[in-house]
């Protein structure tokens, strides 16, 4: 179920960068302070990047990312990436160690593989959100309308309408 939501999520993000030219993929949006949409898929696909390759250390720490330019620069590249990751998600739940330091100071949690990528969805659904706002610039994009939205928003929504 989690993998499905995720893969979905990720499915939706492939269909917006599929509409996209590179000059749009990378125009530095005001209404992001500068940011691009390239950056924020970055963004995203790092962070499953990072849970995906330190899984079998036990180690997760997702300041670790490589910050790799092409994935924000060349949209082709990064559907790659993403498609990449969608295939490695069916991993056993393990226990994992969060890693991260906050104002200078270490700090490990104890977490595991489901609760990470439960984390990364979250994450990846606050970016695309993000991602929409930076839309803004563009003409002739079609977005799911829950592109961006919580899960649980979604739900909710539904409720409200029956």
């Amino acid at each position: 179920m989690l993998t499905a939501s995720v893969k979905n999520s990720l499915n939706e993000l492939i269909g917006l960068l599929e509409q996209l030219s590179d000059t749009d993929y990378t125009f530095p949006c005001p209404e992001l302070s500068g940011a691009t949409i390239g950056e924020h898929t970055r963004h995203i696909i790092e962070m499953y990047q990072c849970l995906q390759k330190q899984y079998y250390t036990g180690v997760v720490n997702y300041d670790l990312r490589a910050r790799n330019k092409q994935i924000q620069t060349d949209s082709l590249f990064a559907i790659t990436q993403i498609e990449e990751v969608k295939a490695n998600l069916d991993l056993e739940n393990k226990p994992l160690v969060l890693q991260q330091v906050i104002d200078g100071q270490a700090i490990t949690i104890e977490s595991n593989y489901t609760r990470e990528l439960l984390y990364n969805l979250e994450h990846c659904i606050h970016h695309q959100a993000l991602i929409k706002v930076g839309l803004l610039h563009c003409q002739a994009i079609a977005i799911d309308d829950n592109f961006g939205v919580a899960r649980s928003t979604i739900e909710y929504r539904k409720q409200c309408a029956q």
